[in-house]
């Protein structure tokens, strides 16, 4: 629970009732796009970020093009992906507990420090030529294990920074920045792998980590949004999962983004695939790809900025639209029309991830935001270690084709079962009016419809 000022006190609504309630952004006025970024402590915390994340987008795509190098196996890629994340998937609520117990800036500077270092140790062993693929797989492994405390951490320091008002365009500009890496940090990864070799973007990766570091150091600590950290006690895992468990509008996005991320969002093994068997291309095009795709994201990213509120129907939408969309390329006949598919798969992809995660920390009680946003980001980012894998043979046995289809007709699947699920959780009926002037397809209330046992029916502006 916050002490600060402001809504940041504020318990979130509903939060015990076992309901699914009305969004409470759903009526609030627009704001500026960039609003956040008037608050000191979290333009220096952007500034860093959009150092180390293009650092890091350099790195991912020197890394995914080493392993494929060294091995010519999409399911080599998969396994350095699975090792990345199998910590998460694994410690990921515990990382949430540490995250809720101890001072997010002091942890926040303890694992960038770290994430740095591993990018260090794989330059050094790659430009020594000493470098084999167990050594890559090592580092993918000790960057998941820093990964379980910063990503809860960074998570929820956002609230800590701008306060609840501004929560919502601070994670939707979060996304734009690692978008807007994401569109450098291939294309100079590109350049740097084919003129030098793969070393260098792990250095440059490496250095970029002081920039966050010196961000945090230089913060106005009194300026911060003071939340009461939770006391050392037994059962805070047992009480972090119950208080989800109770909570429908917190279970079904984050079973949706569970989903979509063990499945369909497995873009290291399906793009080396298709640039290196489908199209005999090069790294240039590999990081062409990945920049077309962050273009649509950094899109997608911006207009979430300017949205007013977080609906469970756009998150089902987009879930649906993103399935529909990688069946679509993985169909795709030609190279231009791949490449032209993968802005909207990114600006779909991106609205998931906004929507899903400023829905979920709106609606989550302050003292519990670590723990929630650790069992977030586990399910999101922890089902990788069991999806690529499986992605990663398939595409191997089958062709990227099918493992691009197969990843998309999941999603579309998912999002269809889970929008039927909150219907009908919510006592809303599926509605088609052809009239012009009207929504052609909506969700509406049932005629006599009954609340769920204990609460509201779910508002279709949910």
């Amino acid at each position: 629970m916050s002490t600060g000022s402001g809504a940041d006190s504020a318990p979130a609504p509903n939060s015990h009732d076992g309901t699914v309630p009305r969004d409470p952004t759903a009526t609030a006025p627009r704001k500026g796009t960039f609003s956040s970024l008037r608050i000191r402590n979290y333009r220096l915390f952007a500034t860093g970020q959009m150092v180390s994340n293009t650092g890091t987008w350099m790195q991912r795509i020197a890394q995914d093009w080493l392993v494929l190098s060294l091995t010519g196996s999409s399911a080599a890629v998969g396994i350095t992906t699975a090792l990345q994340f199998l910590p998460m998937l694994l410690l990921g609520l515990y990382g949430g507990v540490i995250a809720d117990r101890f001072a997010k800036r002091r942890l926040l500077l303890l694992t960038q420090s770290a994430m740095g270092l591993t990018g260090l140790a794989l330059a050094a062993l790659t430009l020594s030529g000493q470098v084999q693929v167990w050594h890559v797989y090592l580092v993918a492994l000790l960057l998941g294990l820093a990964t379980v405390v910063d990503n809860p951490a960074r998570q929820a320091f956002v609230s800590e920074m701008v306060g609840q008002d501004e929560l919502r365009n601070a994670v939707s500009l979060n996304s734009a920045n690692f978008q807007s890496a994401r569109l450098i940090g291939p294309a100079v990864a590109g350049v740097l792998i084919t003129a030098f070799g793969s070393g260098w973007a792990f250095l440059l990766n490496g250095l970029s980590f002081v920039a966050p570091v010196v961000g945090l150091l230089m913060m106005r600590t009194a300026e911060l949004h003071k939340v009461e950290r939770a006391p050392r006690s037994k059962g805070q895992l047992r009480e972090g999962l119950r208080y989800v468990a109770g909570r429908p509008d917190l279970v079904w996005p984050i079973v949706l983004v569970g989903f979509i991320g063990t499945f369909g969002f497995n873009f290291p093994i399906w793009l080396t695939a298709f640039v290196y068997h489908v199209f005999h291309q090069g790294a240039g095009t590999y990081a062409l790809f990945n920049g077309l795709m962050a273009a649509g994201s950094l899109i997608g990213a911006l207009l979430a900025a300017r949205r007013a509120g977080s609906r469970l129907r756009l998150l089902v939408g987009a879930a649906a639209l993103f399935g529909v969309l990688e069946i679509t390329a993985a169909l795709a006949p030609s190279f231009w029309i791949f490449a032209a598919l993968l802005a909207p798969i990114g600006m779909a992809g991106l609205t998931i991830n906004v929507t899903a995660n400023s829905s979920v920390q709106l609606a989550t009680d302050p003292l519990m935001r670590g723990r929630v946003m650790s069992l977030f980001m586990m399910v999101f980012m922890g089902g990788t270690p069991l999806g690529a894998p499986i992605v990663g043979w398939v595409t191997d046995a089958f062709g990227a084709r099918v493992g691009f289809l197969a990843g998309g007709v999941v999603s579309l699947a998912a999002a269809t079962l889970i929008g039927l699920v909150l219907a009908r959780t919510g006592g809303l009926r599926l509605k088609i009016d052809l009239r012009r002037g009207h929504p052609h397809v909506a969700f509406v209330p049932k005629a006599g419809a009954v609340a769920p046992p204990g609460g509201k029916e779910l508002s279709p502006a949910a």
